[in-house]
């Protein structure tokens, strides 16, 4: 089974990287960009075909290692 795992910035958190970005694109001339606003994703391929268990398995990883749950938020997409 195949998962992507999108970690974001929970908004309100200052977000630096996105701020760059969003400044680099005006510089390039990309217009209509009001705000960019960066993550993370990893796509992970499981043994396992038991949708409820990979679930699990995925928000275990999250909550220890993914993401850093007090400034990030997760989301979790099976494929």
């Amino acid at each position: 089974m195949k998962a992507r795992v999108i970690v974001t910035l929970k908004s309100g958190v200052l977000d630096p990287q996105g701020k760059a970005i969003e400044g680099a694109l005006h510089s390039l001339g990309v217009d209509g960009v009001a705000s960019v606003r960066q993550g993370k994703v990893f796509d992970v391929e499981l043994e396992s075909n038991n949708a409820d268990g990979a679930r699990a398995a995925l928000e275990q990883a999250c909550e220890k290692l993914l993401a850093n749950t007090v400034i990030e938020n997760y989301r979790i997409e099976l494929a």
